[in-house]
């Protein structure tokens, strides 16, 4: 039996596809990576969960940015939440701040009923509120499943001391998952450090552009990243 799960962050169907064949517990889907994950598109999620059969968490970010939404955005997640119960995904991924930063709790309360029986993980708005044990308890509050967060710093080996307090405040109330900056050089101490057992990351690389031609003028096309495959079969070994 596995120490820890852990949650691959996926930025296409193929990083998802290598992460069930490799035996990663649950996948969290996003589109646009430089952007720190977007909503995908539909059809993104639909052959996604056609093809896989472990949990499939896709995030909802309508946009970059921080987590405070207008009226039109509110609506655009309401429409991603039916989306994605339509398409049999376990959970979502969703955060939503007040403009002084702190968590929207009765929002965020609506989104978690909408979203049944799928589970929520409250993502790394989390990160961008201004006192975390008070977003912790109005994360509770509000019915959340899971915290991903890098423990308020660019990454989560930064935070230990502040992650392994949440962990402990936290009990068996909500998971706290650590995410950002995980490696397998350094998994196993934060899993001594912050006693959490579920961890994040995308452990991700530049994949080599296949076309046997392309234009050395043109270079805004973007990037595709997959898993490094040795990186990740060595983190879940440290898992286990």
């Amino acid at each position: 039996m596995a120490k820890a799960l852990f949650e691959l962050c996926s930025f296409n169907i193929q990083s998802c596809i290598i992460a069930e064949k490799m035996g990663v517990y649950r996948v969290e889907l996003c589109d646009n990576p430089v952007e720190g994950g977007t909503t995908p598109g539909y059809g993104t999620i639909k052959q996604t969960r056609d093809k896989i059969s472990i949990k499939l968490y896709p995030i909802l970010r309508p946009r970059c940015g921080n987590y405070y939404y207008d009226e039109n955005e509110i609506e655009i997640l309401k429409h991603d939440i039916a989306m994605c119960k339509e398409l049999q995904c376990d959970g979502i991924s969703i955060g939503v701040q007040n403009i002084d930063g702190t968590i929207n709790v009765d929002q965020l309360k609506e989104f978690v009923e909408l979203a049944y029986p799928m589970k929520v993980t409250c993502n790394r708005a989390f990160d961008a509120t201004p006192d975390p044990f008070k977003a912790l308890e109005d994360i509770i509050d509000a019915g959340c499943e899971r915290i991903l967060t890098s423990g308020q710093k660019s990454g989560a080996p930064e935070a230990t001391s502040l992650l392994a307090e949440l962990v402990q405040k936290a009990g068996d109330r909500i998971i706290i998952m650590p995410g950002a900056g995980i490696t397998a050089e350094n998994i196993e101490q934060l899993m001594k450090e912050t006693g959490a057992r579920e961890f994040h990351g995308s452990l991700r690389k530049a994949t080599v552009n296949p076309m046997s031609f392309a234009n050395p003028a043109v270079l805004d096309f973007g990037t595709v990243c997959q898993p490094d495959q040795l990186a990740l079969a060595k983190l879940l070994e440290q898992l286990n």
